[in-house]
Parts: structure tokens; sequence; C-alpha cells
């Protein structure tokens, strides 16, 4: 009989790639895990890892079971929300990554109104990068994804993904308050003097500002290299710079001005659950919950005056 725990590893390693990374997920020792691996082998009496230098990796068997994994531990917690809830009411905890943005903007307000309208569900939320949120949805540390598709291309969605659309989030340029000339589009190109905060080399903000000015024909000047959008905004509100930075991030504590732009660039947002993981009736609630806060903040994104 197939063993939850030692599944669980199995499709851990699938995601993770190492024995290290497996151990240091689960709170166990590589041995350990190697030795729950060899277990499994036992059990299925199949080869499941091989070596591959001083690291290992799975069989087409090894991947075919690990997908299978996913799918069983799935449907065994379901069954034990279902049991735990057996008058079929949304409850219990459901695990919630988002970036900064589309934590405050989105899955404050969402835990905010199911404590109200769905007491007996509990959101969980842990802030991650888009990069990171995938990894964490495929080795099921979370329920659901909330994040966006990148400058490079890079996407969650996949075959073993499936996205739920919630808005396009549009780029505008923020400056100081009472920045002159602040009543519609700008045109980036006449910014080419000004001096500009962006994230760290190689991150979006960073990639979008290169991308936007050398588009309107010039080299951003880059003064303030600042990863957290608090700080570089309170950089912009100091009258330091000016930057770029998709609408969710713009922060009304912060007294700064926040213009569409001209040639307009938004930034998709979506929520991602597994594909083929029977949703929970609390996930359920969770995913319609984003959408109707997702319609809030696109319409208050789109509101005349919104981005001035």
């Amino acid at each position: 009989m197939l063993n939850a725990a030692r599944l669980q590893i199995l499709a851990r390693l699938d995601s993770l790639g190492t024995v290290r990374a497996v151990g240091a997920s689960l709170h166990l020792s590589p041995s350990a895990v190697s030795a729950q691996l060899a277990t499994l082998e036992a059990e299925t009496g199949t080869r499941l890892v091989e070596r591959a230098g001083r690291r290992v990796r799975l069989t087409p068997a090894g991947r075919t079971l690990a997908a299978h994994a996913r799918v069983i531990l799935d449907q065994m917690a379901l069954a034990e929300a279902e049991l735990a809830h057996p008058d079929g009411h949304p409850a219990g905890a459901v695990r919630v990554a988002a970036f900064s943005s589309a934590v405050r903007a989105l899955v404050i307000p969402l835990a905010t109104r199911l404590a109200v309208e769905h007491p007996r569900v509990e959101v969980e939320v842990v802030e991650l990068d888009p990069r990171e949120s995938g990894p964490a949805l495929r080795r099921a540390d979370v329920d659901v994804a909330v994040t966006a598709d990148l400058l490079d291309g890079a996407r969650l969605a996949g075959p073993d993904v499936a996205t739920v659309p919630l808005l396009e989030d549009p780029v505008v340029l923020v400056a100081p308050s009472g920045t002159g000339g602040a009543d519609g589009p700008v045109d980036l190109a006449g910014l080419a003097d000004a001096r500009w905060s962006a994230d760290l080399p190689g991150r979006y903000l960073s990639t979008l500002v290169e991308s936007a000015c050398r588009d309107a024909g010039f080299e951003a000047r880059v003064v303030a290299r600042l990863p957290s959008h608090e700080l570089l905004l309170a950089h912009v509100e100091a009258g330091l710079s000016v930057a770029l930075l998709p609408g969710l991030a713009v922060d009304p504590r912060y007294d700064v001005v926040a213009r569409p732009l001209r040639a307009p660039r938004t930034r998709p947002v979506y929520a991602a659950v597994r594909r083929g993981a029977p949703p929970t009736a609390a996930t359920s609630v969770v995913l319609a919950g984003l959408r109707q806060v997702a319609r809030e903040a696109d319409a208050a994104l789109s509101a005349p005056g919104a981005a001035r």
C-alpha cells in the first residue's frame, strides 16, 4: 500500500530537484529523505530515482508516480476537509501566496470580507514574489497563488496549473505631489533628464524602467535602488526621484501623484491553483472572493482621476 508521507517526498523531489531541498522543506535530514525514497521503491517494486553525478533525479516511472502523488494528496486533503466539516458549509484554512502589492490591495480586503461573510474560512497569507509562488503552488505549500506575468514572458501557467484572470494592472508614473502638468497621460520622452528610483538590477521594476525609458529614446538615470515599494514611494514623496509602478503598488498613504502613460503598459494579475486538484468549499469561496475584490480594485484603478 502506498504511503502518503512517502508520496509527498517523491512529489517534492520532482518539484524541488534535490534531496537536501526536500529535507529542508519537510524538516527531515537528507539521509531520512533517501531512506523514505528507498522504502517507496521497495513498496512499488519500481526504480523511482537514479544518480546524476552527485545528485539524484526521477526516472520516467518516478515522474509518473509523482504526478499521481499530487492528485492523491489533493484528494486526501479534500476528503479531510469534508470529513472535518460534514455540513458542507465553507470552512477551514486556505493558504494564499501573493506578491506584496496584491497582499495589500487584494488579499487583505479579501480576508476582511470573509471574516464577516464566511467566518469559518481562514485565509493564511504569505508574501511571495511571482517567481517563487509557482514552485510553492506546485509542491502544495499553498492552495492559491495570486501572481502576475513578468516582463521576460515568464508565466506560472502550465499543464499542471489552472489560472483565473483577476485584472489588468496599469503601469503609472509616480511623481512628487504638486508636480506641474499632472492633468493627463505622460510622455516619458519628456523625462529624459529626470532622476529615477527603481528596484535592484534584474528585478521587475528595474527592468520595467529600463525598457520603458529606452522605448522613449533615453537611458534612465537611476539614483536609488530600493527593493521595497514603501521606500521607493517615500523617496519619490521627498522629491528625490520619479518612478514607474503598477497601479496596485501605489499606496495612498504617500503624498505622490500617479499619472497614466501615453504609451500604456499593463501587468496581468491572476489567481492560480493546481490543475486537477479538487477545490474545497473554502478554496472556492476564496477564489470567488478574489474575483470580487479584483473587480472593485480594477474599478478604482479605472475611475476618473484615479491615476493622477
